[in-house]
């Protein structure tokens, strides 16, 4: 079992956290990693693409030439599918459906799997909390606690206030997310991961 150390603000040591094999030493599944990376891709997609069909491009009301006399094949509209210019058959709508669902047993392995992936470069704080909104505060923890590069703080309710959010609204390296928000592609998305004490323990009750 992986122990830990957990920081204060100032990057003290305070205390040990052993973390629940069940949650954090599981055997890796490629494939639920793959496959819930794709379900959150899938559902994270807005169907934007729209093309219009013989109905609603311009022209078309006039019949290109006479029924018969002229040796072409008839046509009956500029805008018919095989023109130039004409009308999109079988195109999207804009009404696409791109979500995926996942079997809940098959999600938590993704995210276990994903937890046990990263536990190594997780940082343990005892809390996180500032008297003020203030980017220049969240800049001096990051660095107190050795972390750098992208980094996806995780919390608790109990251990952080507003001001800790809003002191790394401005951090465009920096993302922070309730313990019960985590997903397997954020978890895999950042080099560097603070967690609250309290919220490995939540997580680990959810997971075990």
């Amino acid at each position: 079992m992986a122990k830990l150390d957990i920081k204060n603000q100032l990057g003290e040591k305070v205390g040990d956290l052993n973390l629940n094999k069940e949650v954090f030493g599981v055997k890796v599944n490629d494939q639920a990693l793959f496959d819930a990376v794709q379900v959150y891709l899938s559902n994270s997609r807005q169907a934007t693409a729209k093309t219009k069909v013989r109905s609603e491009v311009r022209g078309g009301g006039r019949k290109p030439w006479k029924q018969k006399g002229t040796g072409r094949a008839r046509q009956g509209s500029r805008r018919s599918p095989q023109w130039r210019g004409g009308g999109t058959v079988f195109g999207p709508d804009g009404n696409q459906n791109y979500t995926l669902k996942m079997n809940k047993q098959v999600r938590d392995l993704a995210i276990k799997s994903a937890l046990t992936q990263i536990a190594d470069k997780i940082t343990v704080v005892d809390s996180i909390k500032f008297e003020k909104p203030s980017t220049k505060e969240m800049v001096k923890l990051l660095k107190a606690l050795n972390v750098e590069g992208t980094t996806l703080i995780v919390v608790d309710d109990e251990s952080v206030n507003i001001e800790t959010l809003l002191s790394a609204a401005n951090l465009g390296n920096v993302n922070v997310l309730f313990y019960d928000e985590i997903n397997t592609y954020e978890l895999l998305n950042y080099s560097s991961f603070v967690f609250t004490s309290k919220a490995i323990s939540n997580i680990e009750e959810a997971l075990a």
